[in-house]
């Protein structure tokens, strides 16, 4: 099978989709199947990776959003869909790219809407007035538009299965158990933020108001203010870094940045005795998940589809800085073996061979046999120049459908 995936705000910082487009795309390569990414970014690329082939089409720049793209001009992305003949399409956008479950109906393709997140948690992030009566007219022309709806937690899927869509379906993510793994602790990384007497925590997501940074940095705070000597690494970046900086200046924070070294983030999170993950509306978490597989345990709010990720290998508590600082303190009342064994026990429900196999089921594709068994598909066309589009389309079109 041809897999086509697309997905806008895709940036450097959105670590969590880029780390589920990178693996699922991996898996499916693995599974025998051809998959194929198209994203926006600054230039056309056309390039072959591990996960597939990856398609760049140049975008506009949506500002104030921290150097998210969006690909509008629905002109040329129906010529490349065209040029490519997908036996299926998986959209990762549930507001620019609703469209293309009808483009996929007209031309026979089955079709797939992936929701990483909850839309009317967005909604309330973002301030808008009658949230849930919008989220609920969006996503029912979602589930009217494609074939089928996958949702990676039960928290995510609420809002679907409160409007009786017959075609959810609930796919848990994965992690990378192999480079997330509790071997990566490292002295010399804990050494370079906190000394041995101080309490390391660690907040590792995309620097947006929807992740809530500010909760990490106010829970150091408290426990500062109650004689507990923790020290927090903020890694990641985004729009609200500067106004981060000032709210941290009199306290031991340190921007570690976005770190792209996958190895190192594993080392950063090993390294820790607590990872903070305070964002209300996350669907699944995958950075927290990661915190486990290194045998790091996590607290996280309670709104959240986190405590049904986490289980009893971290702590879900309401989203106040008083409530996190107390949170911290009960987990690390446990002895150290315990709390690093239970994490990494809970981290290991998730591989990443699984969770492909759940979507390839939910694509309607069952497990095939062992990929050397597989005759190589007949090469199709292969697109070798960027597509050709109208002057300020990218620009027209974000105004149009974002």
């Amino acid at each position: 099978m041809r897999i086509v995936r697309l997905a806008n705000f895709v940036t450097v910082h959105t670590g969590g989709l880029r780390t589920a487009l990178r693996e699922l795309g991996k898996g499916y390569e693995a599974a025998g199947h051809e998959a194929v990414l198209i994203i926006p970014g600054r230039t056309f690329k056309d390039q072959q990776v591990g996960q597939g082939r990856v398609i760049t089409l140049p975008s506009a720049p949506i500002p104030r959003t921290g150097g998210h793209r969006v690909m509008a001009g629905r002109r040329e992305l129906i010529k490349l869909l065209d040029s490519l003949e997908p036996d299926r399409i998986e959209v990762s956008d549930r507001t620019t790219l609703r469209w293309t479950g009808n483009w996929a109906r007209r031309r026979g393709v089955r079709s797939m809407m992936v929701s990483h997140e909850s839309l009317a948690g967005l909604l309330g992030v973002w301030g808008m007035p009658k949230r849930d009566a919008m989220a609920d007219r969006l996503n029912r022309r979602t589930a009217e538009a494609f074939d089928t709806i996958v949702c990676t937690t039960a928290f995510a899927a609420a809002e679907f299965r409160r409007l009786g869509v017959p075609n959810l379906v609930e796919v848990p993510l994965g992690v990378d158990l192999d480079v997330f793994h509790p071997r990566r602790l490292d002295v010399s990384v804990r050494s370079r933020y906190a000394r041995p007497d101080e309490l390391l925590i660690v907040f590792a997501s995309r620097l947006s108001a929807a992740k809530r940074p500010e909760l990490a940095v106010d829970t150091v705070a408290v426990l500062r203010n109650g004689k507990v000597p923790a020290v927090l690494v903020v890694a990641g970046d985004g729009t609200r870094r500067a106004a981060l900086a000032y709210r941290a200046a009199r306290l031991p924070v340190r921007f570690a940045g976005h770190i792209g070294d996958r190895k190192a983030v594993a080392a950063l999170l090993a390294s820790a005795d607590v990872v903070v993950a305070p964002g209300p509306v996350e669907t699944f978490g995958l950075s927290a998940l990661e915190a486990l597989a290194c045998g790091t345990p996590v607290v996280v709010d309670e709104q959240s589809a986190l405590p049904e990720v986490i289980g009893d290998a971290g702590v879900a508590v309401p989203g106040t800085p008083e409530a996190f600082a107390d949170a911290v303190s009960q987990i690390m009342e446990r002895p150290r073996d315990e709390r690093r064994a239970r994490a990494r026990a809970r981290a290991e429900r998730y591989g990443w061979p699984r969770a492909v196999e759940g979507f390839l089921h939910a694509h309607g594709i069952e497990p095939a046999v062992a990929p050397a068994l597989i005759r190589p598909a007949v090469p199709r066309p292969r697109l070798v120049t960027p597509p050709t589009r109208e002057p300020g389309a990218d620009e027209a079109g974000a105004a149009r459908y974002a």
